[in-house]
C-alpha cells in the first residue's frame, strides 16, 4: 500500500504545485457521474490515471482541467474541492483500498460539499477481499450497505442525500462533513478506535490532535509508530488504523449518547469481521462498558469484536491524570502483541 501525499504532478510528465481552488472547484475522479459536474457552474478538474482516458476524452469538456494522477492520491490541497463525483468502476480499486481512497477525497473537500459516488451493486456472495472483484476485472461489486459504511467511515454523511439502486449500478449522494475519516485498509495488525472525534481533531485531520492529548506519545513510546499525528503514515508503514465508535464531533466524549454508541459499536463490528486486523484496541472504557460491559477494565476482553480480539485501554486524554504516558504506551504494547500474527 502507497502513502498518500499531497504533492503530485499536475499535468502528464510535468512536476507542478497542487491544484489550489480560486473559487469554486468541481472534481470528477476516475470517470464520475459527468452529468452532475456538467452544470457545477464553476471550474472542473477531472483526475484520471489513464493518459490515453484523458486525450480521449479532453474535447468533452471545454474549460476542463485534465489531470493525470492517481486517484488515491489527489494533487489537491486541503479543503481546496467544493464537489466531487467518483465512479468505484473507473478508480478500478479494490474494496479494501477504497476506505484510504475516500480519507484523501474527504482531505481535499471542503466541509459541507457535496459527493455523489456511483459504483456496480452485486450481490454474488463475495467476501469482499483484495480479489473478491466481478465482470472483468476491473469492476469491483458492492452491496449498497457495505458502500454506505465504507462512505459514512471515510466522513460523509447521507443527510438529504440519497442512496439509490437503479439495475446494477448503486449512486450515493452524501456530503462532506466536519469529522475524521477513517483509515484502514488491509493487513492491519492493530486497528485502534475512539470514542468520536474532538472538535480540534475533526479540523486537523488526525486523531488524537490536541497538543494535551498523550495517544501519539504513548503510542511512540510503545514502538509502534514512529511519526507524530500522522495516522496515514501509522497505517501504511506500521499497519495500525484509526476509527471511531461516533463520527459526530464533540467538545468531550461525555456527549455521546448511549444510541450513538450502539450505531457506532455495529458499524465497527462490520468494518472488523470485513478487514479482520489482528486486534482491535479501544481508547477509552466509556463506547465498551456501554454497549458490551459495564463493569470492563481496561486490558483483553473475553469478548472479541467481528470475530477478533479486543483490548480496552484507559483514555489518552489529557482530562484523565490519573493514568500516566507510561501506563498508556504499556496498554498499546499489550494491544500490538495481542494483534501479532499466530
Amino acid at each position: 500500500m502507497d502513502r498518500p501525499t499531497v504533492e503530485r504532478p499536475d499535468e502528464p510528465g510535468r512536476q507542478g504545485r497542487p491544484v489550489h481552488a480560486l473559487t469554486a472547484l468541481h472534481l470528477d475522479v476516475g470517470e464520475g457521474a459527468e452529468r452532475h459536474l456538467s452544470h457545477a457552474g464553476g471550474p472542473v478538474v477531472r483526475v484520471d490515471a489513464s493518459a490515453d482516458r484523458l486525450v480521449s476524452r479532453r474535447d468533452r469538456g471545454p474549460g476542463t482541467r485534465w489531470v493525470q494522477g492517481d486517484p488515491e492520491h489527489l494533487p489537491l490541497s486541503r479543503g481546496s474541492v467544493t464537489s466531487a463525483c467518483s465512479s468505484t468502476t473507473g478508480l478500478a480499486l479494490p474494496r479494501t483500498r477504497l476506505p484510504l481512497a475516500l480519507w484523501d477525497l474527504h482531505r481535499a473537500l471542503a466541509v459541507g460539499s457535496p459527493l455523489e459516488l456511483t459504483a456496480l451493486g452485486t450481490t454474488h456472495g463475495g467476501d469482499g477481499g483484495p480479489d473478491d472483484d466481478v465482470g472483468d476485472g476491473h469492476a469491483v461489486g458492492w452491496t449498497p450497505d457495505a458502500l454506505l459504511d465504507v462512505v459514512v467511515g471515510a466522513g460523509f454523511d447521507l443527510g438529504d442525500g440519497t442512496l439509490s439502486v437503479a439495475g446494477d449500478q448503486i449512486t450515493l449522494r452524501a456530503v462532506r462533513v466536519r469529522t475524521l475519516a477513517d483509515t484502514v485498509g488491509p493487513g492491519m495488525r492493530l486497528l485502534v478506535c475512539g470514542v468520536n472525534p474532538s472538535w480540534y481533531s475533526a479540523d486537523a485531520g488526525v486523531g488524537y490532535a490536541r497538543p494535551g492529548n498523550r495517544f501519539w506519545a504513548a503510542a511512540m513510546a510503545a514502538g509502534i509508530v514512529d511519526a507524530d499525528r500522522d495516522a496515514v503514515a501509522a497505517l501504511v508503514d506500521h499497519a495500525v488504523g484509526m476509527t471511531d465508535f461516533v463520527k459526530r464531533p464533540s467538545r468531550t466524549a461525555a456527549e455521546v449518547t448511549s444510541a450513538e454508541y450502539r450505531a457506532g459499536f455495529a458499524r465497527v463490528e462490520r468494518l472488523v469481521a470485513w478487514l479482520r486486523p489482528g486486534a482491535v484496541c479501544f481508547s477509552g472504557l466509556s463506547g465498551w462498558r456501554d454497549v458490551v460491559d459495564p463493569k470492563a477494565v481496561a486490558g483483553p476482553q473475553p469478548r472479541g469484536i467481528g470475530g477478533r480480539p479486543a483490548y480496552v485501554m484507559p483514555s489518552t486524554s489529557g482530562l484523565n491524570a490519573r493514568t500516566s504516558l507510561t501506563e498508556l504506551a504499556d496498554h498499546l504494547g499489550r494491544a500490538w502483541v495481542l494483534g501479532a500474527p499466530s
